[in-house]
């Protein structure tokens, strides 16, 4: 039965990687666009 534990813990903890993964690229993501509309919108400011 232990080693059925174990089994599930570690499915687990790997979908929870993924998982976090994913959350971490996606707001890397959003930082980045973020980023490049304030670039646009401050060099349209200065034109």
């Amino acid at each position: 039965m232990n080693k059925k534990v174990n089994a599930k813990k570690e499915a687990w903890e790997k979908k929870q990687e993924e998982k976090g993964k994913k959350v971490v690229a996606w707001i890397f993501g959003g930082l980045i666009v973020l980023a490049i509309i304030y670039l646009i919108w401050t060099f349209s400011m200065m034109a």
